[in-house]
């Protein structure tokens, strides 16, 4: 079972993902293989990403470091506004604003708790 999904809205100009569980780098890959796929096509300046991460677990040391280049993969698409949702998870909160700015994206990213 995927631990990923990315669904891309043309007419609402969002890309919404999901991330559950604890991420490996197996999910990684296949991660960025259906990201590349999904996203290629579009022009990325004109959409939102919204990432639900709602079910995600706190990330290991090797897996933050991995996200950091994910998150440039997305900078380098050039999305709008990139907002992730967080549940009641203040310790992966941090994480994944700590993780924005190494990446770069702090100026257009967000981090909610939901």
């Amino acid at each position: 079972m995927s631990k990923t999904n990315i669904v891309v809205n043309t007419d609402g100009k969002i890309v919404n993902m999901a991330v559950a569980g604890q991420m490996t780098m197996e999910d990684s890959k296949k991660f960025v293989d259906d990201y590349h796929n999904k996203i290629s096509p579009l022009n990325g300046a004109e959409y939102d990403l919204i990432v639900d991460c709602t079910d995600m677990r706190v990330l290991t040391k090797d897996m933050t470091d991995n996200l950091v280049e994910v998150m440039k993969m997305y900078k380098e698409t050039g999305f709008k506004h990139i907002t992730y949702t967080v549940s009641d998870n203040i310790t992966l909160k941090m994480q994944l604003s700590r993780l924005t700015g190494n990446a770069g994206l702090k100026d257009i990213t967000k981090v909610e708790t939901i």
